[in-house]
C-alpha cells in the first residue's frame, strides 16, 4: 500500500486529487495540504511514499516545501504539479530534490501512474516534455564549467549520462550504447554513487549543470 500526501492550496483540485488516487486499491491518501506548511508537517508525522505538491501556495511554496520535505524525510518522494506558465519553476524543483513533475491538464491515468513510479524509486523523465521543460529552462541560465567529480567517471559512464539526459529509458540506452540492459543499470548505479546523488532527476540537472549536456544537443 502506498501513502500520499496531497498539497494544493485549491480546495476542489486537491478534492479531485484525492478522489481519483482514493479510488486505487493500492494507493492510501494519509493526510491534505493547503500550503507548503503544512505539506512539511504532514510529510514529518506520515513519512509518506509520496507528496503531490502544487507549486504556488500560500506560506511557503512548493519549492520551498520540498527542499524541507527532501531534508526531514529523505524517504518521501516529491511528485510536483505544475502547467505550462509555470515553465520557470521545473527547474528549481528539480533542484529541491523532487522526481519528477506532471502537467495539471494531464489525465487520471498518468496520475495514478506516475505516483507507483515515483514510489518505486524511478524518476518522471521519460517524456518528451520533460526533457523539453528543462532545456528550456537551462537555456535561460548560465552553465558551469565541468565540475571535477565528473573526472571521476568512466568514458562509458559519461556516455551512459548523456543518455540517461536525454529521458531514454535503461533499454533505450542499451540499444543506443550497445551494450545489455543490465549492464545499464549497473552503470547508472555507479555514476549516482560516484556523484553522489538520489536518482535520475538529479543526474539529468548535473548532466545540464556540468556542461555535459546542452540544451542545443536534444
Amino acid at each position: 500500500m502506498l501513502n500520499v500526501v496531497v498539497a494544493d492550496d485549491q480546495a476542489l483540485v486537491r478534492d479531485g486529487l484525492c478522489m481519483i488516487l482514493s479510488s486505487q486499491p493500492d494507493i492510501t491518501v494519509v493526510a491534505e495540504a493547503a500550503d507548503g506548511v503544512e505539506a512539511v508537517a504532514a510529510a514529518r508525522a506520515h513519512h509518506p511514499d509520496v507528496v503531490l505538491m502544487d507549486v504556488r501556495m500560500p506560506n511557503l511554496d512548493g519549492i520551498g516545501a520540498t527542499r524541507e520535505i527532501s531534508a526531514c524525510s529523505p524517504g518521501t518522494r516529491v511528485l510536483v504539479l505544475t502547467t505550462f506558465d509555470l515553465d520557470e519553476y521545473v527547474y528549481d524543483a528539480l533542484r529541491a530534490g523532487a522526481s519528477g513533475f506532471l502537467l495539471k491538464d494531464m489525465h487520471r491515468t498518468e496520475l495514478v501512474a506516475a505516483v507507483r513510479t515515483v514510489a518505486a524509486g524511478e524518476s518522471l523523465l521519460a517524456p518528451t516534455v520533460t526533457r523539453r521543460l528543462i532545456a528550456d529552462v537551462l537555456r535561460n541560465r548560465s552553465v558551469e564549467t565541468q565540475p571535477v567529480q565528473l573526472a571521476a567517471l568512466t568514458p562509458r559512464e559519461l556516455d551512459t549520462l548523456r543518455q540517461v539526459a536525454r529521458g531514454l529509458s535503461n533499454a533505450e540506452i542499451a540499444a543506443a550504447l550497445f551494450v545489455t540492459e543490465h549492464t545499464v543499470k549497473t552503470h547508472v548505479s555507479s555514476v549516482l554513487t560516484k556523484l553522489g546523488l538520489r536518482d535520475r532527476v538529479q543526474a539529468v540537472v548535473a548532466a545540464y549543470e556540468s556542461g555535459l549536456v546542452r540544451p542545443s544537443q536534444l
